[in-house]
């Protein structure tokens, strides 16, 4: 039997792919009727479409679109959030020193073509593929993306917070792979916040316990909105703290203003809204996304600081999200080791990576060698170091 041919595409424009097709790769598990909610809320079609329509990507941001898709016998089988990159910003898994390094030996980095969600440091398939073409679907992807990469003389391609099953299927592609460190918090079927203080050291137990009564009396409540429960003053608000915070850490907001808007619209049953309002005027707050198993925490911000109100606001009111809906995990975005005290164990993340000039190719490879080995180490001593009691029955109350 002939086997058919796959065409790879490139788009400028979502809207050039057909919603329907694309989450088909993207949540399939959606289609097929098994799940509610997407696993990874962030590669749906709605939400990357949010992104663009709302400029958060697109002319003047470094991100530009160059979605890839495949198609085999008029079907799309596969498909991959690609962009075109002119800076090395909004990533998390960070390739500054790379650039530094080819750029002092005369090489141009960028721009560069980068397969990921921009802004989202969240582990989730980035090559995605209709059931039944997973081997061939990303194949047909990654040798796409490279001939793209090569036919266009950019120095590298990145796949970035991939799976660990796409980084290995990748590393006999031929592709680098690359390991960091996250802190996510797993669920172990706890039947309330209770049982899982009980899996803690006494030490760190009542340091819990403390740190949720001292944000208790910041002198207002926290509400958790969802789906209908949020309204489009909600937005106002969270703006206001996550142009705060955009303009601390990042020197200017990622995402636009028009991006909550259509939030509003298109993806409000996809988010956990934390606020925290003192006397009918929110101070606080924290933005996650809903997964079928997982709860991503994605921004927070405030225009009061209040003693433990961070900590209760992302970590603890996600944590009762989850056991309250029997979710597996949080994950709590990028870095912040202040996470292992409050119960979130270090985990691997995975990249993939391409370099076109073989010298540089070689550097990449010895660094990413030695980069692991760090990596291994570094999260077996930080587990060592967790909040849970060591042995059963030592220091219960």
């Amino acid at each position: 039997m002939t086997e058919k041919t796959v065409e790879i595409q490139v788009h400028g424009s979502l809207g050039q792919i057909d919603a329907a097709a694309w989450d088909a790769c993207a949540c399939p598990e959606v289609a097929a009727g098994q799940s509610a909610r997407p696993m990874d809320p962030f590669t749906t079609y709605r939400f990357l479409k949010a992104l663009e329509d709302s400029g958060s990507v697109g002319p003047g941001t470094g991100w530009q679109a160059q979605y890839l898709t495949a198609f085999e016998g008029g079907q799309l089988i596969a498909a991959a959030p690609l962009y075109a990159k002119s800076h090395s910003q909004g990533e998390y898994i960070f390739d500054h020193s790379w650039a530094h390094a080819y750029e002092n030996a005369g090489g141009r980095y960028y721009p560069k073509l980068q397969i990921a969600v921009p802004f989202t440091p969240a582990t989730g398939r980035r090559f995605l593929t209709r059931p039944g073409y997973e081997v061939r679907g990303m194949s047909a992807l990654v040798q796409g993306a490279v001939q793209l990469a090569a036919q266009h003389q950019v120095s590298s391609l990145h796949a970035t917070f991939c799976t660990e099953a796409e980084a290995l299927a990748g590393a006999e592609m031929g592709l680098m792979h690359r390991t960091g460190q996250q802190f996510h918090w797993d669920n172990h079927a706890y039947a309330d916040f209770d049982a899982f203080l009980a899996t803690l050291s006494s030490r760190k137990r009542k340091m819990i316990r403390k740190e949720r009564r001292t944000a208790a009396a910041f002198g207002g409540d926290i509400q958790m909105l969802t789906g209908d429960e949020i309204a489009p003053h909600h937005w106002d608000a969270f703006w206001r703290f996550y142009q705060d915070t955009g303009a601390r850490k990042w020197g200017s907001p990622y995402l636009t203003r028009t991006f909550f808007d259509i939030a509003q619209d298109s993806l409000r049953d996809d988010i956990l809204l934390v606020l925290a309002e003192r006397e009918g005027v929110p101070v606080a707050g924290a933005l996650n996304f809903i997964g079928s198993d997982t709860l991503y925490g994605r921004y927070w911000g405030c225009i009061e600081d209040h003693a433990c109100l961070h900590f209760e606001a992302c970590y603890y009111r996600a944590m009762d999200y989850a056991i309250a809906h029997g979710m597996r995990r949080v994950e709590a975005g990028a870095q912040g080791e202040h996470k292992l005290a409050r119960g979130y164990l270090p985990v691997t993340t995975h990249s993939l990576h391409w370099v076109g000039d073989p010298g540089f190719a070689e550097a990449v490879q010895q660094f990413l060698k030695a980069e692991r080995t760090a990596v291994e180490e570094e999260i077996e001593i930080l587990t060592s170091y967790g909040p849970f009691r060591k042995t059963k029955g030592e220091d219960q109350e």
